[in-house]
């Protein structure tokens, strides 16, 4: 299995069992060319226009999540057909049934979004995914499963995506050191995919082009979604999308949750 210093690294047609088992190991992995450039410049057209209204801070706050030069577009079902495919790719659906699916009867999409990385971005501060759910101990069960596809090179200078393989094991105050902290090089069109628990961030884009990828992660389908989907994807819209997309988005029961009138929501 080759890898990228301590990130697994797959092709498209590699056994998909062995990410399996490295996402379990390593909590990280990188499969490259999983779509073609021609697939990730359908999608970049299709939110071209929203990408150009969508403004970012020039200066950096304290207080701030993302660092200044950051771009972040939500909301990505609704904007975009490519983005609809990409959420609902066989090889991620797989894996969300093997790291998610034995505690829940369903899993649900998290949030959707994409993120553009300016020049002179500075390096985001390490979090986890399931970082919104402060109430299940650290080390947490599988909550949340997230991937980022490449809509331009990551590379070591435009702010590649900074993972601590292994993380997704550690206790609460254990810290990673600089030796832990590896960084996600791969080519425009491949995906990386990270468990809830892994520590991960942004790297600082000391380049002078942006880096563009666009995020999908996945919860256990009895969670609150991070991104508010049912706003993101009114049935007003939803009713127009396939049967997939809803019940990926969340608009199925789970067990005795979600129950509504149809009178009323007419989706």
């Amino acid at each position: 299995m080759p890898t990228n210093t301590a990130i697994p690294v797959f092709q498209s047609s590699d056994d998909l069992n062995l990410v399996k088992e490295a996402l379990d190991e390593s909590g990280c992995a990188v499969i490259r060319n999983a779509q073609s450039l021609e697939a990730t410049q359908t999608v970049k057209g299709e939110l071209v226009e929203s990408m150009g209204e969508t403004r970012f801070q020039e200066e950096d706050s304290a207080e701030d999540f993302y660092p200044a030069k950051t771009q972040r577009l939500p909301a990505l079902i609704a904007r975009s057909k490519s983005a609809q495919r990409m959420a609902t790719h066989p090889t991620i659906q797989s894996l969300c049934e093997h790291h998610l699916g034995d505690n829940c009867e369903r899993f649900q999409l998290h949030v959707s979004a994409a993120i553009n990385i300016g020049p002179g971005a500075r390096k985001q501060v390490l979090h986890r995914e399931e970082d919104a759910f402060p109430f299940f101990e650290i080390p947490r069960p599988n909550l949340v499963i997230a991937t980022m596809w490449a809509m331009s090179d990551f590379t070591l200078s435009n702010g590649a995506t900074l993972l601590v393989p292994g993380s997704h094991r550690w206790e609460a105050d254990r810290q990673a050191t600089a030796d832990e902290i590896a960084q996600a090089e791969m080519p425009e069109g491949s995906v990386m995919i990270w468990l809830g628990g892994t520590l991960h961030a942004a790297g600082a884009n000391n380049s002078k082009e942006w880096r563009y990828g666009i995020i999908l992660s996945y919860s256990l389908g009895w969670l609150r979604q991070e991104e508010n989907q049912y706003l993101d994807l009114p049935p007003s819209l939803a009713k127009n999308m396939s049967d997939e997309v809803r019940e990926l988005v969340g608009y199925p029961m789970h067990g005795s949750l979600g129950f509504y009138d149809p009178r009323i929501a007419k989706i």
